[in-house]
């Protein structure tokens, strides 16, 4: 029989990502597994030149920047998945796939489940799909969810 005991539910914080809490709390929930949701974010990067901004400030920018999405993290896991545990969080720099399949190898994840959209516009044009790149090359089952279907289904 299968065992997953550590399952990833990655998040990029946006208005889907509420979306998908049924799906990995419920996975969770069946196999009593530790929960793990992250969130990974792009390096900020801007020419202090271009915006007239000292490089003290740029960084001081960026790490306000990151504590605020840290603390968006902490408080959407307060609200969604406040009636489960274990739950273990972690809020990682770099590019979201990347960051993904890294935290899966060296987490021994044993499950992913995760959206098939999130952020769109020029930001999905440019760097692709980020649920397509992880079920390409996870070492673990990738569970997604199209949560714009969700919304049609009753």
């Amino acid at each position: 029989m299968l065992e997953f005991r550590k399952i990833l539910f990655p998040v990029d914080l946006s208005e889907v990502s509420p979306k998908l809490v049924e799906f990995a709390l419920t996975m969770a929930q069946r196999f009593s597994a530790e929960l793990h949701v992250i969130n990974v974010v792009r390096t900020l990067m801007a020419q202090s030149q271009a915006l007239d901004f000292s490089s003290e400030e740029i960084e001081q920018l960026r790490e306000r920047y990151y504590a605020k999405l840290g603390e968006q993290l902490d408080q959407f896991v307060q609200k969604h998945l406040y009636c489960y545990q274990p739950v273990v969080t972690a809020h990682l720099l770099g590019d979201p796939a990347d960051g993904i399949l890294d935290y899966i190898e060296k987490q021994d994840i044993d499950l992913v489940v995760m959206g098939t959209h999130g952020r769109k516009g020029l930001d999905k044009i440019i760097f692709g799909s980020v649920a397509q790149r992880v079920v390409q090359m996870s070492p673990a089952p990738v569970l997604t969810v199209n949560p714009h279907r969700l919304d049609h289904a009753s």
